[in-house]
């Protein structure tokens, strides 16, 4: 298994705990909270054992569906704990761009991955200088617009 995963999935069974501790699920050794939680969520309580030992990461979307249900968390934040969604891929999902909404020239920087300074700069002022109308023209009439 590679150390990425491994990280994950210890980052999630940590996001978990804490998230089941915020509720009340007593986790210590005899406490039945993982028991309990398995019951609540409809979660088999060997998978809440190893998510919470970080043995198993689920990517399985039912199981995480019921968890953001179990949690009352959107199930969004579950996919990017879990990592099967990265935060930017999320935000993407919460809020896609409506068609015909305008870029900034920053903006589209960021969405071709520029990210060179100079590279970046060059283009911002590229996109800048071809948005100018022609002298003579009216200025209201910029090219895209």
């Amino acid at each position: 298994m590679e150390r990425n995963d491994d990280v994950a999935r210890a980052d999630f069974a940590r996001w978990l705990r804490t998230r089941l501790e915020e509720r009340g699920y007593d986790l210590g050794m005899r406490g039945g909270g993982q028991t309990r939680f398995a019951e609540d969520s409809g979660i088999s309580r060997p998978t809440v054992s190893r998510m919470l030992n970080g043995t198993q990461g689920s990517t399985d979307t039912r199981t995480l569906e019921l968890l953001a249900d179990a949690l009352k968390v959107p199930f969004v934040e579950v996919l990017v704990r879990a990592g099967v969604l990265t935060s930017d891929e999320a935000a993407t999902v919460r809020n896609p761009q409506t068609a015909g909404q305008q870029l900034t020239p920053e903006q589209a920087a960021d969405e071709l991955g520029i990210t060179d300074p100079q590279a970046r700069a060059l283009f911002v002022s590229m996109v800048q200088t071809l948005k100018r109308p022609p002298s003579g023209a009216d200025p209201d009439r910029a090219i895209g617009s």
